[in-house]
């Protein structure tokens, strides 16, 4: 701190790699695939950040995490200290460590990675948060210097959700979070996998909260197990139910048995049957040969799932090349290493079935054309190239979006034609006092991006509360 940086003799160090499960013995088992870094090579990698003045990587986090304030710390030992600036912009440094496309944010933009492996930046704020949780003994808990009068209900406990809860019992308002699922932590818990995130950190996390004061109310619906007259009557409420509506095919046999989407599957798949409703109790059948139909993470999950549940043969099918792929690269890597089979340039047809159960997937093959608005090249149909893949099971996994039955009857709040919250540049929706962000206002992304959308809502919430409160407390004298 404060010494000259060399450069050039930084440029010089060996990148020190994180050690994981090999495929053979992690196919078997939903531990997390890497072991994460120790204390020493954690302070090598470090070293390789050459400080850049200008910051590239902090400007490519979308909650603009000081990356090099933290890297400056973490190769000195002192963990505690480049733990404290992680969290000093997010509330949960463990799980964006593990699971944000790093390569497409800091990363990427990495001066480093310009001739070389960029530094490790998300693995290297997963070991140092997860060393000062430990050293914890858990969670930061969220303690407000005085308690306050605002009373605010929170929809949804992913991630923007539970930022928000943070922050606004910091604040020292009462917080209450309503949650539809039987247990808290939204898309934390019920749409990543263990090989990804442990779910234990999400325990630890709602824990701390809890133990701040913050109230969950699991297995409620709004507009079902409790209606919006209940919500106004919060001094602000914060809409963070996510985007969970898996989107479909609109092809002939996708209501045939054992074709399901990628949210059911997936939450089946990898919880305990404790922690959901009774009709998705049970394990999804997976047979011999699965099928996964999309591109994203999300489709990588669903194969390495397959995998991990028994089935022998699992394939992806894409409708463009590797390169057009949205996902992580290392998730590609990972579900190769498997042996997942991956067929581009391919797209489904039809599902075809026996008795009312699927028994394979029609498929043709795709060529690329001219770029879309997308920027990716635009697929079309190659005549006459039509072929059939048996599958004993298909998931869909083409993209969520918002379930328009989330907001329930007499919301008001007003939406937009693709089902997503309307808000202003604050976080404001169209109700007075009800606010939003997250994946139900930008659509599906990520646990990133969800924790800018609360980030951007938290002062407005704060001021509108301060005003609410002010307003009903009486003048003094």
């Amino acid at each position: 701190m404060g010494q000259p940086i060399d450069r050039k003799a930084r440029l010089r160090i060996p990148p020190h790699h994180v050690t994981k499960q090999p495929p053979f013995e992690r196919v078997h088992n939903w531990d997390e695939v890497y072991h994460g870094y120790t204390p020493e090579p954690a302070m090598f990698e470090a070293q390789r950040c050459i400080q850049c003045p200008a910051a590239p990587c902090t400007k490519a986090c979308p909650i603009d995490n000081d990356i090099p304030g933290a890297l400056a710390f973490l190769e000195l030992g002192r963990f505690a200290e480049a733990a404290k600036i992680f969290r000093a912009t997010s509330e949960m440094p463990e799980l964006c460590g593990r699971i944000c496309p790093q390569e497409h944010l800091c990363e990427g933009h990495c001066v480093v990675g310009k001739n070389a492996k960029p530094v490790a930046i998300g693995k290297l704020e997963a070991f140092v948060s997860d060393w000062d949780r430990k050293q914890r003994g858990g969670f930061p808990v969220p303690t407000p210097r005085t308690e306050n009068d605002g009373r605010v209900a929170v929809v949804g406990s992913g991630p923007a959700g539970l930022a928000v809860a943070e922050k606004l019992r910091m604040a020292g308002h009462a917080v209450t979070v309503f949650e539809r699922w039987p247990r808290a932590g939204g898309v934390l818990r019920y749409g990543i996998p263990n090989f990804k995130s442990a779910k234990s950190i999400v325990d630890e996390k709602v824990q701390a909260l809890r133990d701040g004061g913050v109230e969950f109310r699991t297995g409620v619906q709004v507009g079902v197990d409790i209606a919006w007259d209940e919500l106004h009557a919060y001094d602000a409420v914060f809409l963070a139910h996510g985007a969970g509506a898996g989107r479909r095919l609109r092809l002939d046999g996708e209501d045939l048995g054992h074709v399901s989407s990628a949210t059911d599957f997936l939450v089946r798949a990898n919880l305990p049957a404790e922690d959901l409703p009774e009709e998705m109790q049970t394990k999804p059948f997976v047979g011999r040969s699965v099928v996964v139909v999309g591109g994203g993470d999300t489709s990588m999950d669903c194969v390495r799932s397959a995998v991990r549940l028994g089935a022998e043969q699992v394939t992806l099918l894409y409708r463009r090349t590797e390169h057009e792929m949205a996902g992580r690269e290392e998730e590609r890597r990972h579900a190769r290493e498997e042996r997942v089979h991956f067929e581009y340039l391919t797209t489904p047809i039809q599902l075809l079935g026996r008795d009312g159960v699927v028994t394979g997937i029609e498929c043709a093959r795709m060529e690329l054309g001219e770029a879309d608005e997308s920027g990716r090249r635009r697929p079309s149909q190659i005549e006459g190239s039509n072929f059939v893949i048996d599958a004993d099971a298909v998931v869909v996994a083409v993209g969520y979006g918002v379930d328009p039955e989330m907001l329930g009857p007499g919301s008001g709040v007003v939406v937009d034609d693709w089902g997503q919250i309307v808000v202003d540049g604050a976080g404001r929706t169209s109700q007075p006092g009800v606010f939003a962000g997250g994946d139900n206002v930008n659509g599906a992304d990520l646990v990133v991006t969800a924790l800018a959308s609360a980030h951007i809502a938290i002062p407005t919430m704060l001021a509108h509360i301060a005003e609410v409160v002010a307003e009903r407390t009486p003048a003094a004298g």
